[in-house]
């Protein structure tokens, strides 16, 4: 039997490191993330350059909800709690609750995208502010949006996972992907809490 097809009971307790191929994985994901890092580097100091920038539009004070924000914040944090439950299912070889817990991750970021539409729409029809209207429209929009599509394929990732091993089960082939999936996810959360601090927060106090 091969090292990818341990049964459970032979399988390490941090299966997502237990081979080369699992190291090799982990290494070239965080340059993947340091690429990413400078991406967004760049996408906020556009933003913090160009907020001031209305243009005779609304500006962040007059149209930013901190109320749902904050909502969007803790199903998205909360969404990172539980991805870290089912990591620690998944270095006890419990399949079935890694997966549930993955599937409640993917639960709350579902949630997070449709309250982040909402807030979108809201803007556009009811405050008439676009990515047009504005270079502080459009940077906002880039940024807000690069990250909500960021989301998006996070999202697309785990539910792909997890159907695709749904019958499999956990493997030292699997694992690490599994593993990576949940740190891009915290990662999208950490920008996340930047966003709600250096957009939301300063722009509502000006």
């Amino acid at each position: 039997m091969s090292d990818h097809t341990l049964n459970p009971e032979k399988m390490p307790h941090n299966p997502e490191k237990a081979t080369l191929e699992g190291k090799n994985k982990f290494l070239a994901f965080w340059f993947f993330l340091g690429g990413e890092t400078v991406l967004f580097a760049s996408l906020f100091g556009t933003y913090l350059a160009l907020k001031g920038s209305t243009n005779g539009g609304p500006a962040a004070e007059e149209i930013f909800e901190l109320e749902l924000v904050f909502v969007m914040t803790m199903l998205l944090l909360t969404s990172s709690l539980t991805s870290v439950y089912a990591m620690y299912h998944m270095k006890n070889n419990n399949f079935g609750k890694m997966q549930l817990w993955l599937g409640v991750t993917v639960l709350l970021g579902i949630g997070f995208l449709s309250f982040e539409i909402y807030e979108f729409t809201n803007y556009i029809t009811n405050e008439d502010f676009t990515f047009r209207t504005s270079a502080f429209g459009s940077a906002f929009y880039t940024l807000v949006g690069f990250h909500g599509g960021h989301v998006t394929f996070g999202l697309l990732w785990i539910i792909t996972l997890m159907i695709r091993n749904a019958k499999r089960g956990l493997n030292l082939y699997n694992a690490p992907k599994f593993y990576i999936a949940s740190l891009y996810w915290h990662f999208i959360d950490v920008v996340w809490v930047f966003i709600f601090t250096v957009v939301y927060l300063m722009g509502k106090v000006g």
